[in-house]
């Protein structure tokens, strides 16, 4: 079985002239949502054996803060720029490429994609993920290369935790 947890980056910041959208900071709010999810999760699932993110800041500055919240060592963090899309064709590549040895994962990723995915592959539709919102589906699956439809077990977002 194959675990894997998404989590669509904590509310970013438009406050700023001139910065490219890849470099938008988390809004103050968006840093406490992820503190709230991270250190909720930490409390209710097993740590994921791989933290994955976007290059995008606002993904992360969210990443650092799970893995914090996690104690998972951020040398280990894996950084993949090509996750800064708003397709589900990268996520799903990046998900299917990951080694077997994985058990379970975390990725830190954006809107359009996190939706399409989650529904494409989850049991439960999803209108929208939140900033900060995390879904859980599990795969019957011993080798990420063949998932298919999985179960969707978990879904989170900050408000109901505030």
């Amino acid at each position: 079985m194959k675990t894997l947890y998404i989590v669509r980056h904590a509310k970013s910041s438009w406050e700023y002239q001139g910065i490219e959208d890849i470099d938008r900071p988390l809004k103050k709010r968006g840093i406490k949502d992820a503190h709230l999810m991270s250190k909720f999760l930490s409390k209710k699932i097993d740590r994921p054996d791989v933290f994955v993110s976007s290059s995008a800041n606002r993904a992360l500055h969210t990443a650092v803060i799970f893995c914090e919240n996690f104690e998972y060592p951020l040398s280990n963090l894996k950084i993949r720029r090509q996750l800064y899309s708003f397709s589900d064709g990268y996520l799903v590549k990046t998900v299917k490429a990951f080694d077997d040895g994985f058990n379970s994962a975390i990725i830190f990723s954006h809107d359009h994609g996190i939706n399409t995915f989650v529904n494409k592959f989850g049991n439960t539709p999803i209108a929208h993920v939140s900033t900060c919102g995390v879904i859980g589906i599990q795969f019957e699956e011993k080798h990420w290369k063949n998932i298919k439809k999985g179960k969707t077990f978990l879904i989170e977002n900050p408000k109901n935790h505030k």
